[in-house]
């Protein structure tokens, strides 16, 4: 993957990482360093990744019928388009007769070497070895990539072939011209954030750890009792919820069960953490999001009735015992996926939750019989006449009025 220099932009930041903003001499100065942090950001955002491509994995689910053929079109093209392309299919599919992957050898003999099986063990010690994600399915399919990728994820670029689709804005009939672009162009990239969700037990013993996409969902397992969560931000406490639990989502996972849930929508760009409780006991306790510069902690204390039950993008799922708690903030990997176009957001939104849908209001001309429209017309027309009469005469008066001062 060949990379733009990235010498200075690197320097401004072990600079402002160092200890440089601890004192500052003079508020200007602070004002005027937030706004080269905000223009760099502009500016990553704007970047084009030249992606010199050369191995690629495709990632699907291996025991849907259809999509086992739909992953074989798009090994075939992929395999025919580039002579020094090596393809990564499921492992699943080595021994799959749908798939059928000596017979794609024996129709493509260039591919025979080239076309290859991944295992989860390889993504997650040699993330570096792929340039490019192809994603088949749904937004379900994107977040099990990023189950896979626990560190460093390659560019993903997600072909819609779900039910909603919030995270996959290309269409499957056109993945030929839009890979084609990639391989030609280079991608501009949106990097989603993701959480580092990190559990502990009460003596501060380490449990696990989660890189996460969407959220994390503490709440009251199988108990009958209502969870009583403590959250802290940055070592201090904020506020103790009393409900069936909390979601804490990225901006990608504010589309997710934080929305059901009453969350706001957040777009990706934005780097907050929200938190959403779930069905609070009290009105007041609403939705609210922090910075992601915050540290977040979950603890269930020792004075609550049962234990609560911690889970990570809807998988994992952990046993909280009193005095546990998960510690959240913002992750060193985020998550790029291809952008399809600027307003990707606000299409995906619209599309899938008919976001602002309404019945426009319309004029009601179209109710008047062909004389009333006539009439209706002219009159508009003489009324356009009187307005820029009015409008001429106030032009000549104020000419009038500074010729006189």
């Amino acid at each position: 993957m060949r990379t733009p220099d990235l010498a200075a932009p690197d320097a401004t930041l072990t600079k402002l990482g160092s200890g440089y903003l601890n004192s500052v001499k003079s508020h200007a100065r602070l004002a005027h360093t937030a706004n080269g942090v905000r223009k760099l950001a502009k500016n990553l955002s704007r970047a084009t990744i030249e992606v010199d491509v050369k191995n690629i994995i495709i990632v699907t689910k291996h025991h849907d019928e259809l999509l086992i053929y739909l992953t074989r079109e798009v090994a075939e093209w992929l395999l025919r388009q580039k002579l020094d392309l090596d393809v990564y299919v499921d492992r699943g599919f080595q021994k799959s007769k749908r798939f059928d992957a000596a017979g794609i050898i024996h129709d493509y003999p260039a591919g025979e070497g080239r076309l290859k099986f991944w295992t989860k063990e390889l993504t997650l010690l040699c993330p570096e070895k792929f340039d490019l994600v192809i994603s088949l399915g749904g937004d379900g399919t994107v977040l099990y990539i990023s189950a896979l990728f626990q560190r460093i994820v390659p560019p993903v670029i997600c072909f819609s072939l779900g039910s909603l689709g919030f995270l996959t804005n290309f269409k499957f009939e056109q993945f030929r011209e839009s890979l084609q672009r990639v391989f030609d162009k280079g991608v501009k990239a949106m990097l989603r954030m993701r959480f580092t969700a990190r559990v502990y037990k009460a003596d501060g013993t380490f449990m696990c750890e989660n890189q996460i996409l969407n959220e994390l969902v503490v709440d009251r397992g199988p108990s009958p009792f209502v969870s009583m969560l403590e959250i802290y931000g940055n070592g201090d406490l904020l506020t103790v919820a009393q409900a069936d639990g909390v979601i804490v989502a990225t901006p990608t996972g504010s589309t997710a069960y934080s929305l059901s849930a009453g969350g706001s929508l957040v777009h990706p760009g934005v780097s907050a953490i929200s938190i959403t409780p779930i069905c609070p006991h009290t009105l007041s306790f609403r939705p609210i999001l922090l910075p992601d510069s915050m540290t977040l902690k979950v603890k269930l204390p020792a004075r609550s009735r049962s234990t609560a039950w911690a889970s990570f993008d809807g998988r994992a799922r952990v046993e909280l015992k009193k005095g546990d708690y998960v510690m959240v903030k913002a992750s060193l990997y985020p998550f790029p996926t291809i952008v399809a176009s600027n307003t990707e957001f606000i299409d995906s939104v619209s599309r899938t939750l008919n976001w602002n849908v309404r019945e426009q209001q319309k004029p009601f001309v179209h109710m008047l019989s062909e004389k009333n429209q006539k009439s209706y017309h002219n009159s508009k027309k003489e009324v356009k006449k009187e307005v820029g009469s009015i409008e001429n005469e106030s032009d000549s008066d104020d000419e009038y009025i500074f010729s006189s001062q």
